[in-house]
């Protein structure tokens, strides 16, 4: 056996790490691999989709559905009293049982041709009635923010799964390959939402189909463009030199797909450093348009300007959109008058706006429009009730859609007269997931994930259906 030279140690040494470097980021690109190509091309669903893009705005907190969207006579009959234990049965928690009902401070109208029941905190939302299916009966199976958050991103109530937007993305791909197909606009301020970047996780589907978080301003995405400034030809050796490692690595195993993705994905990069400041530049957009959302008001300029981001995304083709507000905005657990009334005030305006600019567009029909939180709030007052809240209310709550397929102009479901439960037509985070999936052209017992043997799906193992009579006729 020869000796080796110093260079020649130094050489192999060197080569070796390289190879184990790459081998590593590989394994990163192949985690749960399913034989299915590594791209974001544009897939084909299992039948013809009623919509093509979604955005999902996220309402974590819990908004209180009998200050909302459910009004209940009732309270006003019973405020100050015990509820009827038979009522709360199903609760969790004995505090879920506790409390004396309080009834809301807020008178409710009926709106549109569809006489749609919504709260005065809600004017600018009212005037969008007839475009929204209400959910009067949706229900969760946790009382606590994390359990019940992982529950409505990914079905399951702890870490680990993907996010139903990463499902969509994985089953679908993008019409925009110069964009990410999953984008989360969060608040460029404050601390990331309760679960932190575990709301858009791909779990163990591929990392190519988590969420992209978006920012406002000359720099969207963090790491698009490198901190220091070199010169072209640099970085274009830089990225010629990972071009060729892969074309070695590739000749070596050619059933390696997951490298002609990784590729893509760098030529993608360099696309996003157009395309994305483009998609978040507002600089195009009418006076008009940008007072439509109310933006450089105060209260609605944030959420308006992720509102209308998102407008534009879909209408460049981006697959699904998540907006998040600031911190926990609908968590009213004292001082019900001030909190829930300041967040309707920051969302109300442009969430109406979100929708009417979608309809002018042509875009609403296509795109499928989701408004809700984890759990709602109950219908009794915590803490003294000159600055009361509502607690958590997982067992009864609403939730609206809109567009792409949707009937509009409905309301579905009920809760027991003091909106407690959901007792008539009630709808599970599973059946919500399956529903979507259906507007979007996909079998939720078909779209499946092979790993450890397993086929995994958005929906797991649980008693589901597809809530058909939310769906426009065709």
């Amino acid at each position: 056996m020869s000796e080796l030279s110093r260079r020649g140690f130094f050489d192999r040494a060197a080569s070796g790490l390289m190879g184990a470097a790459l081998a590593g980021m590989l394994a990163d690109d192949l985690r749960g691999a399913d034989g299915k190509p590594l791209d974001l091309s544009p897939q084909q669903p299992h039948f013809a989709p009623r919509a093509r893009s979604v955005i999902h705005l996220c309402m974590q907190g819990g908004p209180s559905q009998v200050d909302l969207f459910d009004p209940k006579p009732a309270l006003q009959k019973y405020h100050e009293s015990t509820p009827p234990r038979e009522l709360t049965a199903n609760a969790v928690f004995e505090n879920d049982r506790r409390g004396k009902l309080m009834q809301s401070p807020w008178k409710f109208r009926q709106h549109g041709q569809s006489g749609a029941w919504m709260s005065e905190l809600l004017p600018h939302l009212a005037r969008e009635a007839d475009s929204l299916c209400i959910v009067r009966s949706m229900y969760n199976v946790h009382p606590n923010h994390e359990p019940a958050i992982f529950k409505l991103q990914t079905g399951q109530t702890f870490p680990g799964h993907p996010s139903f937007g990463s499902w969509i993305t994985y089953a679908l791909g993008s019409e925009n390959q110069s964009l990410p197909a999953y984008v989360v606009l969060a608040d460029p301020v404050e601390r990331l939402p309760t679960n932190g970047v575990d709301n858009w996780s791909s779990g163990y589907l591929p990392p190519l189909f988590q969420g992209t978080r978006m920012r406002p301003g000359t720099s969207p995405l963090l790491n698009l463009r490198p901190d220091f400034s070199e010169p072209v030809a640099v970085t274009e050796a830089k990225r010629d030199l990972i071009a060729r490692l892969d074309h070695i690595h590739r000749q070596r195993r050619p059933s390696y797909e997951v490298l002609d993705s990784r590729m893509r994905n760098y030529e993608m990069a360099a696309r996003m450093q157009l395309e994305a400041t483009e998609a978040l530049a507002t600089q195009d957009e009418t006076q008009q348009t940008l007072d439509m959302y109310g933006i450089g008001q105060t209260a609605t300029d944030n959420y308006g300007r992720q509102c209308l981001l998102a407008r534009r995304l879909v209408e460049r083709g981006v697959r699904f959109v998540q907006l998040f507000c600031r911190g926990q905005e609908w968590d009213n657990h004292r001082n019900l008058g001030s909190s829930l009334a300041g967040a309707c005030q920051k969302t109300d305006q442009p969430v109406a706006a979100l929708l009417r600019d979608l309809r002018q567009r042509g875009l609403l029909d296509s795109t499928l429009v989701l408004w809700g939180g984890e759990f709602g709030r109950l219908p009794m007052a915590q803490g003294d009730f000159k600055t009361a809240g509502r607690d958590h209310g997982p067992y009864g709550f609403s939730v609206w859609l809109a567009g792409g397929g949707v009937r509009g102009g409905m309301t579905y479901g009920s809760t027991d007269e003091i909106g407690y439960a959901a007792v008539e037509n009630r709808v599970s985070i599973q059946d919500w997931h399956a529903t979507i999936l259906h507007l979007l052209g996909m079998d939720y017992e078909r779209l499946v994930f092979k790993r450890h043997g397993l086929g995994e799906r958005l929906t797991h193992q649980f008693e589901t259906r597809v809530v058909g009579e939310l769906l426009e006729s065709v």
